[in-house]
This record gives C-alpha cells, structure tokens and sequence, in this order.
C-alpha cells in the first residue's frame, strides 16, 4: 500500500448526536455515559421512542423515525450514533446507510445486484458534510457494561500509538475471500508502529496485538484467544453479520464483545461483491491517516445501502491532533 499520511480527522464530540430509544433503559444509560465520557454537549443528546426494539424498520416505520431526528439535528452534527441493538435494517438496508444515504428501494428489489456507488467512497474530503453527509453508525447496548468497555477502548485509542499488528486472512472459503485481491502486501510501517501480516490461514490465535483483523468466513473462531488494541477495527466478509441478532452466521457483535472497537456487517444477503464491504487497502489508508473510525470505515465501503456499521466513532488511534487535544482536556 502507498504510505501516505494525509490529515488527521477533524470530527470533534461535539460534532456528534447522540440518539437514545427512550424505550429501552440501556440505551438510555449508554447513551449518558458516552456524553460524559466524550465530553460531548448535553444538547447534542436526541430522545426518540421505540417500543419493542424492532430488528427490521418497514420504511414507512423509518421515515416518522428519521423526520424526530433530522428536525433537531444542528448543522455542526455531522456524526449520528445510534445508541441500541434493534434496530438496524430498513428492509432491506442496513439503519445506518438508510440514515446517511437514505433508504434505496432499488436495492430491495434485488439484494444480490450491484449497489449504488457512495459518493464517500475513497473520499478525501476531511469532513463528511464536505461530501452532503451525516454519518451514522450504531452502537449496541445488549449489555451496558460492555458497551461502557467498547467507549473506554474508543477514548484510550486516542492517547498514544502503540506497536500492532493488521491481520488480513485469505481463507480456504474461495466466495468469502473476494476481497482477497485489495488485501496489502506484509510489510513493516515504522511511522505508524504496525506490523502487516497477509495470510494464508482460515483463523489467527492468541494473538495480542491485534489492530485490523480482516477475513472471510461465515464464523471466525478462536476469536476468545485473541487480543484487541485499542481502536481496533475488525470484520468478516459473509452474508448476514449485520443481522445482529439473527444467530444464522456470526454477528458482527461477537467482534466488539472480543475487543474490537468498530465492525462492519450486512443485514440482508449482498453475495459478495468486494464493493459491499469494507476494502482493505481503503480501510488502512484512512485509519493510518489520522481519521476516525467512523469515517475511515463509511470511505472504505463503495456500494453501502446494505451494510451496518458498529461501534465506538471517534476512536483514532493515529490521529495525532486528536492526541493533542485529549492531553489538554
């Protein structure tokens, strides 16, 4: 991959809205914690009501819920978090494209055909409302320790760079290795303190330093010997592992409850177009960059419509401006 570190993110907490289901205690919980813990101002906190904690929205379900939100978003908010589990489809699109994009029915029609390209793929806009856009991403609140966890390795990314290692596993399962191509070469990064190591191997284990971790399987095992950095980004390539809750094939929640801090995953069935989820060497770029979670792993994805993304936004652990500022406050 071409080393190129261009500009730090330039999202700030206070660039962040906050939604909570009132509906759901943890939720609320959370959502109180990660303000404080963020330092992100108690008006960018929105309340909206969900009974039930549906996994699937119908669209007309997802318009009332995004007129409640978009009608006290501020213009500096330019990150929506999701603060719950359910939901996270529309349809057939994942809530958080459906947010940032709006709802593509086109894409229901045939959840196996091409998507529709994202104008932030690849992007090197610094700010998302650059490109027209409010990114969204969920976090998951099944359990409310753990998600305290999942924003504490968020906020300790921030703090200093640490030695690490970026995974990236070409597997013996052929359909699910289709991003095996954009995998990068293994090679040492001095700048960055991270050691990339391209593989030819169904899973890794008992490794410690883990930075990215990138495969293709329908359930990654060993993931409970494993150890996450802070602001660690992991995914698998496979049909359902934004369906959080489904239990068909892994969900992309058994990541964060490993350690990582941020995943990707589909909701309904994309085959596997490399397009439809996170491209490696894209993924590295920007988080090498300096940029946030959030926005290194929206620029990674070209054809979004059906794809969740998780975890905790603002981690940045190469984000040297960010560091700066966490010694301040």
């Amino acid at each position: 991959m071409n080393k190129v570190f261009a500009a730090d993110s330039l999202i700030r907490p206070s660039n962040v809205a906050v939604i909570v289901n009132t509906a759901n205690t943890n939720s609320v919980a959370i959502g109180q914690y990660y303000l404080k813990a963020r330092g992100i101002p108690s008006d960018n906190l929105i309340r909206v009501n969900i009974p039930g904690n549906p996994k699937k929205l119908t669209v007309e379900q997802f318009n009332q819920l995004k007129q409640s939100i978009d009608e006290k978003l501020k213009p500096e908010m330019q990150v929506i978090l999701l603060v719950w589990t359910a939901p996270y489809a529309v349809e057939c699109n994942a809530i958080t494209s459906a947010l940032t994009l709006g709802f593509d029915a086109q894409q229901c029609k045939k959840t196996c055909g091409p998507g529709k390209m994202s104008p932030y793929f690849n992007s090197a806009t610094t700010q998302p409302v650059d490109a027209g856009l409010r990114l969204s991403m969920l976090m998951p609140t099944e359990s409310v320790d753990e998600a305290k966890a999942l924003i504490d390795r968020g906020i300790l990314s921030g703090f200093m760079m640490s030695e690490a290692s970026a995974y990236y596993l070409n597997t013996s399962d052929k359909l699910r290795s289709s991003r095996a191509e954009f995998f990068p070469k293994s090679m040492q990064i001095p700048e960055r303190k991270l050691q990339i190591q391209t593989l030819q191997l169904d899973a890794i284990e008992n490794m410690k330093d883990i930075m990215v971790y990138e495969t293709g399987l329908a359930h990654v095992p060993k993931l409970d010997t494993l150890g996450f950095m802070p602001g660690a980004l992991a995914d698998h390539l496979t049909s359902s592992g934004g369906d959080l809750l489904g239990g068909g094939q892994m969900s992309s929640l058994k990541w964060l409850e490993a350690g990582a801090t941020a995943s990707y995953g589909t909701v309904s069935e994309p085959c596997n177009y490399w397009q439809k989820f996170p491209n490696p060497t894209v993924l590295l770029a920007h988080y090498l960059s300096g940029e946030s979670a959030v926005e290194a792993y929206w620029k990674s994805v070209a054809w979004p419509a059906q794809g969740l993304f998780i975890g905790e936004p603002l981690a940045s652990p190469y984000c040297t401006s960010c560091r700066m500022l966490q010694n301040v406050q």
